[in-house]
């Protein structure tokens, strides 16, 4: 008798530290930019710089692109436009032959006003206008900025937790493709930072 194949058994995974990142710690804003200015200037791209409060000229010294939400904003808010006018012609101002009576227009007649109104559409205009840039706004900004994001690493540091008060940090990214152990450390050492330290993340090894 045949015996039936077996399905594979998953296999068993242990939880183990891998560093994630490099944290670096300064006392001022000076140094901070600095070292953005330093850490750009040599190819890093996943690296961040976290502060206690905005910092002025920041995003400049890290070399960041201006956002392309605003883009996003200004076409939705021209394709909620665009849907409130056509959607108060079609069902107010329009009537199509051979269409079932459910997908008909209606030619509206209110106090002898003609059908295509352009006052008598600038509420809905506006108000689908404004729905859809907020809408756009809020939801772009939440995927551009990968958010929520409930965990971060960083918080396992104890030095970290000072980011809101009076330090500032730059941090390095491990997977980034310039990044060296050795070489990052002392790059940031070099920058006068007060401490340096390896951040770690669990992750799951198969056996």
């Amino acid at each position: 008798m045949t015996q039936p194949d077996l399905e594979p058994q998953t296999e068993a995974t242990e939880p183990r530290e891998a560093d994630w990142a490099v944290l670096a710690e300064f006392e001022d804003v000076d140094s901070l930019l600095h070292a953005a200015q330093a850490v750009r200037d040599r190819g890093f791209t996943r690296w961040d710089c976290h502060t206690p409060f905005p910092v002025h000229h920041l995003d400049g010294a890290m070399g960041m692109r201006p956002t392309r939400l605003p883009w996003l904003v200004l076409g939705a808010g021209m394709t909620g436009a665009l849907l409130g006018v056509f959607f108060q012609l079609y069902t107010m101002a329009t009537e199509v032959e051979h269409l079932p009576s459910i997908l008909q227009g209606y030619k509206m007649i209110i106090s002898g006003k003609p059908y295509m109104s352009g006052p008598a559409y600038v509420p809905i205009t506006f108000e689908l206008t404004i729905l859809l840039s907020s809408l756009t706004a809020f939801g772009g900004m939440l995927m551009m900025n990968r958010l929520p994001w409930l965990y971060n690493p960083l918080f396992k540091s104890a030095r970290f937790r000072r980011v809101t008060d009076d330090r500032f940090f730059v941090v390095i990214r491990t997977d980034d493709p310039v990044f060296e152990d050795e070489k990052t450390i002392e790059m940031l050492k070099g920058l006068d930072a007060v401490s340096v330290e390896a951040v770690t993340e669990t992750v799951l090894d198969e056996d």
